[in-house]
């Protein structure tokens, strides 16, 4: 039923993202959405585009901007967006820094992004509720009017915590009106992000030794526990530690100890042991969780 291209981005999404089943579901819920409408559309029918402003709620590392990437290519593949391509912007890019500077900043960013989507990361920072002369209230402004106006050409999404998102809505109503789809990430659970794990170092064409799941999993059980952890960011600085490992240890044992006459195998360049994630292991247990920043 999904047109050509449109269910390949949807299988991609499935590959690229484990778990969060239903923010999958909520994509399909608008994707199959936008086929009727078209459908509808071919055949005479009255019909009205949907609005396709988005808000992402969840925490770091959950998967916001991939999906806003893959909406994107869908609505591209299926004409309701000219390029598809995703523009990421913060409070920085949108607001300046005195009178008259925030107007062309936030315009340059929505004239990067005409044609395809606009992903606002922490977009509650663009309100300041202490501050009427807050140069960020102007930003907000432009977007709504771009927002109700521009709707063909622009889909805006808004990403960032639930809860301040919700706080953020509370004080800028026209924000939540024109918003049409809210879609909230969970966060990971430890077996997904073990299978995170695997799935990177697939695509970096590294082999996890299998006894060396088990340790993975105890690290990041416990690094959950520990502040500034970010789901999949985590996982990822832990799988770049343990290549890093991974290197010491060769090198170490072949360049060093000059074992085998110092010819590492292909096994070797690829081989990430339960030794590797062990140190990274070993430096929660015997750290001071509330004096050190882990990564």
């Amino acid at each position: 039923m999904f047109k050509e291209g449109v269910q390949d981005q949807l299988d991609k999404l499935d590959e690229d993202l484990v778990g969060l089943v239903p923010v999958k579901k909520r994509v399909k819920e608008i994707a199959a959405l936008l086929v009727l409408d078209k459908m509808r559309r071919k055949l005479g029918f009255e019909t009205a585009v949907p609005s396709l402003h988005m808000s992402f709620t969840g925490a770091p590392g959950t998967g916001k901007t991939t999906v806003a990437v893959r909406m994107g290519q869908i609505l591209a593949k299926m004409g309701y967006s000219r390029r598809g391509h995703v523009v990421l912007a913060t409070r920085d890019d949108l607001v300046g820094q005195y009178v008259g500077h925030t107007a062309p900043k936030t315009k340059e960013m929505i004239k990067k992004a005409m044609g395809g989507v606009l992903l606002v990361d922490e977009a509650y920072y663009l309100y300041n509720a202490a501050n009427d002369r807050d140069y960020g209230q102007e930003s907000i402004e432009i977007l709504l009017n771009v927002m109700e106006n521009n709707q063909d050409d622009l889909v805006v999404a808004v990403a960032g915590y639930k809860d301040r998102m919700d706080t953020f809505f509370s004080y800028i109503p026209g924000m939540m009106s024109r918003i049409g789809n809210h879609i909230d990430f969970p966060n990971y659970q430890a077996d997904e992000l073990v299978k995170i794990a695997a799935v990177m170092a697939r695509d970096l064409e590294y082999d996890i030794d299998e006894d060396a799941y088990a340790v993975f999993k105890t690290y990041i059980e416990a690094r959950m526990e520990l502040p500034y952890f970010s789901n999949a960011r985590t996982v990822r600085n832990a799988m770049d530690r343990a290549r890093m490992n991974s290197a010491i240890r060769t090198f170490d044992k072949y360049a060093i100890q000059g074992e085998n006459g110092g010819v590492c195998t292909v096994r070797d360049l690829k081989s990430i042991t339960a030794e590797d994630f062990q140190v990274l292991l070993d430096d929660i247990l015997n750290s001071d969780s509330e004096k050190r920043i882990f990564a």
